[in-house]
């Protein structure tokens, strides 16, 4: 056995180190965090300074026990969890765990980190150890601990407010904020129009267009030209003065440099990641990790091609940019290499936990070379990160910017103006390799890459039209995912490794979805976001929670202690929780508004959330008649749902007329969508079909099709509730429970029942559906049968204690007659005692 055990997060890491570090070691992987807050109520104190109560994740149990027992056999222990303030705090878990076992004694523990999988790296770090850093320890549970109380004191005031099932988050109740904010601003939105004036030129050395610049005697953007009319006027104008040429008064030229663009951090890599290959945030984290913790390239073996990808600093080592410089040099010349190293500072004063930006372990394995060994998504990223790792240490780009300008002195009402500008690459420095990415282009990028012809002061230059185009303002766009994380990263809330999953948080509680590639706010979502921003403004306050991350920031390096922050956020939050559950209306909380009144009925329409969905109503619960109620249409808003929109819904159930056997056909919008009733049969209705516009002819061929296949749908039944049946994936077996596929060499309808029970013993289980209440039910499901078994034990115990007691009285003399009367009594007391609570239920968690 190793006399050394060294402990990592992932098994591919584990893999890779091991054969760096010989047969003295022994790697075992965690598989991430071994223990966490117990998932109920009150496991963390804020009674008792925030005490937190812990246990291990059941599903890595195991690992955790393969990790005691070869601690037992070592004798010193290496902790090499990830270098941030997460891994610490499993490094410290790990620790913690193997102390209460006691296997620590006699025995030293060390931290090591290392930003990189590579030889040279993991033996200089297990060579120069380091203890426990508790203030990031500390830094980590404040996190959590905040999460927590969030959590399960915020969420259930949703639950009673808004809608049943929900939950709140510290981190992403802001960022779903930005989003319902944005969405606000896009609906208030009013377009105005307005026009542009270009000039179409001729020229032997290519024609171009010039923009109006002045026009009667002033700057152009001080004209308003906001309708066809004005345009047209000056347009008419301008041509009479031009004469068919516009005359060149000034020609400028203007050198400017552009440096290259920082190696990537975490947020960085993730934004041009989402700009340039498509990918979304959790995509890129997940191949980051791979490239990072090892791939397998042939004889080599497997090896860590770039470094810790959950950071937010730009340092580049002193080796990477040696290497770096001789790689330029080699490949792009030596004029690349500029005289002095490309030198970025970090924004973030934690910037020092990572060590150094994300770039290749070894520039010199460029992406062409080790191609060959990655996937399309390892090989796309792994060259995205090359490119900007190469290019940052390059020299700048140097770009001319030419401008033109053109006077047309005689125009009616004052001078006019035209400009034409063009920017050429001089020296492409660092653009040779990369340039990074926008969100939006802005007028000088357009003007990049434009080449005007050689002119001169007093030359004259066709005009072929005066062009007068059309335009309208456009509201702010709706945020991608590159510039969400953008906009968390300027605000200062979450840290690099928490954007991915805020993001897919907000996707998997559908608070949001994307359109587009743009995230788009669901009436959920909404009514959340608004909650929260009307009734908890401090907690989602951008500046609040920048603030709390620089003081987690404080606390993991030391300089503020981590129990008086918990107090100072604990305190007012509660008492705002309590408040807020007794005085806030829930239709309020909801969103519901009131859209007018019904004009046959004259009742109130309005339009509000329930449990599932929302939904438009007539009438309230205080009317003698029933209130009607209609389930929005697929892409209608409860917050943008006009009276006539609403009152539309209104128009189902539809009658459209009779089948063949007199049967009443309908059509409608249930729970699970548009469906087609003819008498007792319910047949949904396809994308393409239109519950407002169907015909009786389509509506009686969908139900056609549904009876179709209930008529074919059993294959066979062999009366024990096994049945052989075709489904909507072809033939299946089932008994209710459980489901099996049909193997491809068997023909379904000569299957056996001896041959169907095997396929169903083998065969998993089904999985729960139906989202939340789904996972209700079989918690239900769960307690009962947990109850019923510690009954049935409890009557088993005390039938056995019985017939014991009874056997040992007949066997004493009757002396002893007053303890059998005891022991009668301790049974009357025993059927008497109160059952076992079940365990309490878990709660929501962030």
């Amino acid at each position: 056995m190793a006399k050394n055990l060294l402990i990592v997060e992932s098994p591919a890491k584990a893999k890779t180190i091991n054969k760096y570090l010989g047969k003295d070691f022994h790697v075992l992987a965690s598989y991430g965090h071994v223990r966490d807050l117990k998932p109920k109520e009150g496991a963390v104190d804020p009674d008792h300074d925030f005490a937190m109560a812990y246990e291990i994740i059941e599903r890595n149990e195991k690992h955790v026990d393969a990790i005691a027992k070869a601690a037992r056999q070592a004798d010193d222990i290496y902790l090499a969890t990830d270098l941030d303030r997460e891994g610490e705090a499993i490094s410290w878990h790990i620790s913690e765990i193997l102390r209460e076992r006691g296997l620590t004694e006699g025995k030293q523990l060390h931290r090591v980190v290392f930003s990189e999988i590579t030889q040279k790296a993991i033996k200089a770090a297990v060579a120069e150890p380091r203890e426990l850093s508790l203030d990031m320890v500390d830094a980590q549970q404040a996190r959590r601990a905040l999460d927590y109380l969030v959590g399960f004191n915020l969420s259930p005031v949703l639950w009673r407010k808004v809608q049943r099932g929900l939950s709140a988050g510290r981190v992403q109740s802001p960022a779903l904020r930005m989003i319902v904010e944005r969405e606000e601003e896009i609906e208030a939105f009013v377009p105005r129009e307005y026009w542009s004036v270009d000039a179409d030129l001729q020229h032997a050395g290519g024609d171009f267009k010039a923009r109006l610049t002045r026009l009667y005697g002033k700057r152009f953007e001080q004209f308003d030209l906001t309708n066809e009319a004005d345009a047209m006027t000056a347009r008419s104008r301008l041509i009479a003065a031009a004469g068919g040429q516009l005359s060149v008064t000034d020609v400028g030229s203007k050198e400017r440099k552009r440096r290259p663009a920082p190696p990537f951090t975490t947020s960085t890599l993730q934004q041009e990641a989402a700009r340039k290959l498509g990918f979304s945030t959790s995509r890129t984290m997940r191949v980051a990790q791979g490239l990072y913790e090892g791939v397998s390239l042939g004889s080599e073996g497997s090896v860590g091609l770039i470094t810790y990808m959950r950071t937010d600093a730009t340092a580049l080592s002193e080796d990477a940019v040696a290497e770096l410089r001789q790689l330029i040099a080699r490949d792009f010349g030596a004029e690349s290499v500029p005289a002095a190293v490309q030198v970025y500072k970090a924004k973030s004063k934690n910037a020092q936990e990572a060590h150094e930006a994300i770039r290749p372990t070894s520039a010199l394995r460029t992406p062409r070379t080790i191609a060959a060994f990655l996937n399309d998504d390892q090989r796309k990223l792994y060259e995205l990160i090359w490119k900007r790792t190469v290019a940052c240490q390059m020299v700048h780009a140097t770009l001319n910017t030419v401008s033109v300008d053109f006077a047309l002195p005689q125009t009616e009402g004052g001078d006019a103006g035209f400009r034409a500008t063009g920017t050429t690459v001089v020296s492409p420095g660092f653009l040779a390799v990369y340039e990074e990415g926008r969100d939006q282009r802005s007028a000088e990028d357009d003007d990049e890459g434009r080449r005007l012809p050689r002119l001169q002061v007093g030359d004259s230059v066709p005009l072929r039209d005066i062009l007068a185009d059309q335009h309208f303002t456009e509201p702010p766009p709706r945020y991608s995912e590159a510039s969400l994380v953008k906009a968390l990263e300027e605000y200062g809330i979450g840290r690099p490794s928490t954007y991915a999953s805020i993001i897919q948080v907000l996707l998997n509680r559908e608070y949001v979805l994307l359109d587009s590639r743009r995230f788009k706010p669901t009436d959920v979502g909404r009514a959340v976001g608004k909650f929260l921003t009307q009734h908890f403004s401090r907690y989602v306050d951008y500046d609040f929670t920048a603030h709390l991350e620089d003081e987690l920031d404080a606390v993991s390096r030391g300089e503020e202690a981590w129990v008086p922050l918990m107090q100072r956020f604990w305190q007012p939050f509660k008492q705002q929780v309590d408040e807020k559950t007794e005085t806030v209306d829930r239709s309020e909380a909801s969103g519901a508004r009131e859209l007018g009144f019904d004009p046959k009925s004259g009742k109130p329409v309005s339009v509000r959330l329930g449990r599932f969905g929302p939904y438009a109503a007539i009438g309230t619960k205080d009317d003698e008649e029933k209130p009607q109620f209609a389930s929005l249409r697929p892409g209608q808003s409860m917050h943008t749902l006009s009276l006539e929109e609403a009152l539309e819904l209104f128009k189902l159930p539809r009658k459209l007329g009779q089948a063949e056997n007199g049967d009443e056909v309908s059509v409608g919008v249930g729970r699970f969508g548009p469906f087609v009733k003819q008498g007792a049969v319910y047949a949904s209705l396809k994308a393409e079909d239109d519950p407002y516009t169907i015909e009786l002819p389509r509506a009686l061929q969908i139900v056609e099709e549904k009876l179709l296949l209930i008529a074919n749908r059993t294959i066979k039944d062999f009366g024990n509730g096994i049945q052989v049946l075709n489904g909507r994936y072809g033939p299946y077996i089932t008994d209710g429970d459980k489901n099996a596929k049909i193997p491809k060499d068997q023909e379904p309808a000569e299957l056996t029942l001896e041959q169907c029970q095997e396929l169903l013993a083998a065969a998993p289980a089904k999985k729960a559906r139906g989202g939340r209440a789904a996972t209700k039910k079989a918690a239900v499901k769960k307690t009962a049968v947990k109850k019923t078994a510690v009954k049935k034990a409890a009557t088993k115990s005390a039938t056995t204690k019985a017939a014991a007691t009874k056997k040992a009285a007949v066997k004493k003399t009757a002396v002893k007659k007053a303890a059998v009367k005891k022991t009668a009594t301790r049974k009357a007391a025993t059927k008497t005692a109160p059952k076992t609570k079940p365990e309490a239920a878990t709660g929501p968690q962030d």
